[in-house]
Formats: structure tokens, sequence, C-alpha cells
């Protein structure tokens, strides 16, 4: 029997979660899961271009987890873009480090800590904001974690 997957570490969730071929309707296209482990691998390998070993103490997982998480990622990344399936993020173990907020009064998307209080857009103060780490079924998880671990978060470094 294999050992429970430990939860990963993710920096914030995604902006977007759903990609599609253009000029293709959305409802014939077979579809492919991206985990938000596997999203946060390619971002951090290939978008923020650490090496391997940084990004594994990131996600607080070993090297060579991290190395298989990468290639099943990129797998799926390959099938979207040759197949021209429907590629969308959705859950996993994961915690989020940070979180992202978007103001559904002016648009603004802004960062911040699961131990920050927020009441307000910076932008033009409205209380009508939008938790995007709720929409893949986190927060109450992830502040917990936060607590847990005093907010440690190696973005920052």
């Amino acid at each position: 029997m294999p050992r429970p997957q430990k939860n990963r570490i993710v920096s914030k969730p995604p902006l977007y979660s759903s990609f599609k071929p253009t000029g293709v309707r959305k409802r014939g296209l077979k579809q492919i899961a991206l985990s938000l482990d596997e999203y946060e691998a390619v971002r951090l390998a290939d978008y923020a271009q650490l090496d391997h070993e940084e990004a594994a103490v990131q996600m607080e997982i070993s090297r060579s987890t991290f190395t298989r998480l990468l290639e099943r990622a990129r797998k799926k990344v390959a099938a979207f873009m040759v197949e021209g399936r429907e590629l969308f993020v959705e859950g996993g173990c994961v915690h989020f480090r940070r979180n992202l907020m978007r103001c559904l009064s002016c648009g603004e998307i802004f960062s911040v800590g699961f131990d920050e209080e927020l009441s307000a857009c910076p932008g033009c103060g409205s209380a009508d904001v939008e938790d995007m780490a709720d929409g893949f079924g986190h927060g109450n998880c992830c502040r917990q974690y936060s607590r847990e671990t005093g907010g440690k978060d190696y973005a920052k470094r």
C-alpha cells in the first residue's frame, strides 16, 4: 500500500485555470487535468527558471519527487498543445503560501498573506473582493498551515 501523499506547497493560486485552442468550441474538446502541484512545478522550473533543487525546497518536497511531478506536468502540457485539448488546473493535496484576491468592482488583482486581514480593495476601496484560493477549495486549511508554520515564505528570499 503506498504512503499517503504529503501536502505540497504552491506559492499562490493561478490567475487562469482553463486553456483551450482558439476557434474550437469548448463543448467538444477532450480535457486534460493539471493538478495545482503540477502547475507549480512548471511555474517554478520553466517560468521562474529555478533549478530542481531550489524548486523542490520551495514546494517542500524532495528533488526526485519534484522531477517526477515536472515530467508528468510537461507531458500533459505537450498533449494539450499537440492534440488540441482543453487544459484545466484543478485541486490536489496542496497548501497555498499566499493568496490572490480579485476586486469585482475595478478588476484589480492583489496578493495577500493568509495571516493578513483584508476588508477592502487597495485600489478602489470596494469590499466586493473574490478569494481566488476558495475557487480551488482552499483558504481555511491554508490559513491553518500558515499559523502552524509561522507563515514562512520562501518567495521572499
